[in-house]
């Protein structure tokens, strides 16, 4: 069975160590802070200027001026800071967030990640996902694995403009957990209840599949 928005989140975490500066984008890496495991510390960077975001707000702790930088209400962990984006960015560029959790439209077979526009629709700007493949070593992209009509998100070549090129390194989807290097996607896990022969028909490029794929565990 495809993994829930939640599910995704929930494995991300599992890849969080103690003491990381982490940096989450738009959608569902946003909800990786509600699965931080407990005892864990880790603080949480958005390019707004908030060091130490914490999990959603509840109705009871809902503040309308603190936001992330998907301009959804966030709250703040004891000892975070505010300061500008400026602040922010040289934080991202200077190397010094540990993992960088992004979503994406389409990622391919060199680590190429298209994440920012689609031709014909409206889109807000690129936002901060250019700095953050940029500055960062440890990126894993969550998203689909195809799309509603069944079309592979996971290519040879991406086709949509480019948010960054050769940066990607790991990717997870609502099937499966993989790697990319030499020129190939390799399956790594596969979600529960999910066959390897549906990964391989939903993975448009090169993908290389070991004698043994576990189950993901959570």
């Amino acid at each position: 069975m495809a993994l829930s928005r939640e599910q995704l989140a929930q494995r991300v975490a599992k890849e969080l160590k103690d003491g990381y500066y982490v940096n989450l984008g738009i959608g569902i890496p946003t909800l990786v802070a509600n699965y931080i495991p407990e005892g864990m510390q880790v603080m949480l960077q958005s390019e707004n200027g908030l060091l130490g975001m914490g999990e959603f707000p509840t109705e009871e702790t809902i503040d309308p001026d603190l936001i992330n930088a998907g301009k959804q209400t966030v709250t703040a962990v004891k000892g975070a800071s505010f300061f500008s984006s400026a602040e922010s960015f040289a934080m991202i560029r200077g190397g010094h967030v540990d993992l960088t959790v992004l979503g994406a439209f389409e990622v391919d077979v060199e680590g190429s990640i298209a994440s920012w526009m689609i031709p014909g629709k409206l889109v807000k700007g690129m936002g901060g996902a250019m700095d953050l493949v940029a500055g960062a070593d440890n990126i894993i992209v969550t998203m689909m694995h195809a799309d509603k009509y069944g079309n592979s998100k996971l290519l040879p070549k991406c086709e949509l403009p480019l948010t960054g090129f050769g940066c990607i390194k790991r990717v997870l989807t609502d099937l499966a957990f993989i790697e990319i290097k030499d020129g190939a996607f390799h399956l790594l896990e596969r979600a529960p209840g999910v066959s390897v022969e549906e990964i391989v028909s939903k993975t448009a490029g090169k993908l290389i599949v070991p004698e043994h794929v576990p189950e993901m565990q959570f």
